[in-house]
């Protein structure tokens, strides 16, 4: 297994390492995740084998909102400016396609992480979505350092990124019901009536 520092010279190898298919241990702006490119079906397919064998659908992390144009989400625009909390939202969509993504179901969870985390830096150079999961197995805790993850997935994932210890919280997600209505559905790193302060800014 490949191990690489979260500097410059990591950022290089994980944008390789995806660019061609693989699955990589990394920081994203919350905590440690596994990430795919999104647009890879048997990339995403793989990390679903390893990270989450029920099928429930990833989140998917988004570099700028220009990706949401082949969504098909049932949102007005103004709605997707709620990304700019941090916080992630699941969106409906109009079909269930890309069925990859989706397993089915006619929503999406998205992400636009912080513009200064090294995940996003990464989608910035590589120029396209990521799924990214918590880094462990369904129904365990989620890794804090890179000896944690390699106990977990060991040579499953092509390439760990160390970043040092951290332990935080999973991002907050919100639901769009509708066209304006939203449901808490997880309380993370964002209190959500930090996040409806925000939405109203936003929003109106």
């Amino acid at each position: 297994m490949m191990v690489v520092k979260a500097n410059k010279t990591g950022l290089r190898k994980a944008v390789k390492v995806l660019k061609e298919g693989g699955i990589v241990f990394c920081p994203t702006d919350t905590i440690y995740g596994l990430v795919a490119d999104a647009t890879n079906a048997e990339a995403v397919e793989r990390l679903y084998s390893i990270r989450r064998p029920s099928g429930r659908p990833f989140i998917m992390l988004i570099p700028d909102l220009d990706i949401l144009e082949y969504l098909d989400l049932y949102a007005d625009r103004k709605y997707w400016d709620l990304l700019y909390t941090h916080a992630t939202v699941i969106f409906y969509k109009k079909t269930s396609f890309p069925l990859y993504l989706t397993r089915g179901k006619k929503s999406i969870a998205i992400r636009l992480p912080k513009e200064d985390s090294f995940v996003m830096e990464l989608m910035q150079e590589l120029e396209t979505p990521l799924v990214a999961p918590s880094a462990n197995p369904e129904g365990k805790d989620p890794a804090v350092d890179i000896s944690m993850a390699q106990e977990y997935f060991g040579n499953n994932i092509d390439l760990y990124v160390d970043a040092g210890y951290i332990k935080g919280e999973p991002s907050t997600i919100v639901r769009l019901i509708g066209k304006k209505s939203l449901r808490l559905v997880r309380e993370g790193n964002i209190k959500f009536k930090d996040f409806l302060q925000q939405a109203k800014r936003i929003i109106t």
